[in-house]
């Protein structure tokens, strides 16, 4: 292997950053499971009200599945808030569509969710401090350090959250005209449709962003680093009056 063959120090680095990015990431946003917990209710409503249109065999199928999936996340002892976000949206669209008696007021929650959270994306890019940044912050373990001490992350994460605000935005154009102007089992099948792909194009950016912006300040590691000192110099003065203590004992014992 030639020297130009060899990896770099720096592409070593830029390596394990993505890596530790892609982790994140999928932890945050709940991988493939998430993704399966988030389709899977709206699915199973969306085909039994296709079939026979009956909106509390299907309400309450979706929100039966929504219980489960909580259940086996409970016995595996796994991550349950993408399991239990899950059911309570479920739960208000099932209590929406029953009260009104329109199947498609099963799907205004997460509606109204969704253009709330694009809006909440937007406006804290806007105010300088991003909302996936307070989300991703901890994950990271740098918390609010990006916002004053690393320029370069807050920069990425601005960007993220535009790019989340605006594809959830994008996302309620198509969806709230349907609600208004479709029937049930189309806006249904549009909004399973639409669960998946602007996800991912949201992560996908986002994981962009990070890949290329400056490493995060691990201020965790950062306050285990300060205790530890403090211990040492706590250690160290406690040894200096001990000797200090011992040398005045000496001292009097040597008086004549």
């Amino acid at each position: 292997m030639t020297s130009l063959d060899k990896p770099t120090t720096e592409d070593t680095s830029a390596d394990d950053a993505r890596a530790v990015t892609e982790a994140a990431l999928f932890e945050a946003f709940g991988g493939v499971r998430g993704m399966v917990e988030t389709v899977l209710p709206g699915l199973l409503f969306v085909s039994i009200y296709t079939i026979n249109k009956d909106l509390h065999m299907s309400a309450l199928a979706a929100l039966a599945v929504s219980l489960v999936m909580v259940v086996v996340r409970l016995a595996r002892k796994d991550t349950v808030k993408h399991a239990f976000s899950g059911v309570f949206g479920v739960g208000f669209g099932v209590v929406f569509a029953m009260m009104t008696g329109n199947a498609k007021d099963f799907y205004l929650p997460g509606m109204l969710y969704t253009l709330g959270l694009a809006l909440a994306y937007i406006i804290t890019a806007m105010a300088g401090v991003p909302l996936i940044g307070l989300m991703l912050g901890p994950v990271f373990r740098e918390n609010l350090s990006w916002r004053t001490r690393n320029p370069g992350r807050k920069k990425a994460y601005t960007k993220a959250s535009w790019a989340w605000g605006l594809i959830l935005l994008g996302k309620s154009a198509i969806l709230f005209p349907l609600y208004w102007w479709a029937d049930t089992t189309q806006l249904g099948w549009v909004l399973v449709a639409l669960k998946i792909p602007p996800f991912l194009l949201a992560v996908y950016l986002t994981w962009v962003f990070l890949a290329k912006a400056p490493p995060p300040i691990d201020v965790f590691a950062e306050m285990e680093a300060e205790e530890r000192a403090e211990e040492e110099r706590k250690a160290a003065r406690e040894e200096e009056t001990a000797e200090n203590g011992e040398a005045t004992t000496t001292g009097r014992h040597r008086r004549p």
